[in-house]
């Protein structure tokens, strides 16, 4: 007759039932931390609404020889924000746009009202730059805006090389 040893006894837990409550709130706090940490991760480093934006703007987009027109500011909400410049004659110019705060900026120029060309840039930081034919001599005009204010931007115009 084969002779049966038994198995490993299962270890009994003395606390039962009393433990879990203990268990599943500390999986609640760990998880709710979770959430916090996560959540402070995505949202920005500074406010935009409190930005310096001459300082941001003396690292981000360097002055250049020969400015037509140029500006720097804060887009806190979804309305364009214009500079003009009576005088610019006519010829190919380089405009140099920057922006930081996430999303997208755009800039539109005009001449004597009429459309001459569009340039978006990411607000990561980085510059981007987009040439504008001018026909005939006139007013410029940049327009800034952006769908995902608030952000801070610059942009500078110079007649190209």
């Amino acid at each position: 007759m084969p002779f049966l040893l038994p198995g490993p006894l299962r270890a009994r837990n003395t606390l039962g039932r009393a433990a879990r409550p203990i268990g599943r709130a500390a999986l609640g706090v760990a998880a709710g931390a979770a959430v916090v940490l996560s959540a402070a991760a995505c949202s920005p480093a500074g406010s935009i609404e409190s930005a310096d934006v001459p300082a941001w703007k003396a690292t981000a987009l360097p002055s250049a020889d020969g400015i037509v027109l140029e500006d720097a500011g804060k887009i806190l909400n979804r309305d364009p924000i214009a500079k003009s410049a009576a005088g610019v004659g006519a010829g190919t110019y380089v405009l140099t746009i920057s922006c930081d705060g996430g999303g997208k900026a755009f800039f539109e120029a005009s001449l004597d009202g009429a459309r001459l060309s569009e340039a978006g840039a990411a607000c990561n930081g980085s510059r981007e730059t987009a040439r504008i034919k001018v026909p005939a001599a006139g007013t410029l005009r940049i327009s800034a805006s952006s769908v995902d204010a608030p952000l801070i931007y610059a942009y500078q115009v110079v007649p190209a090389a």
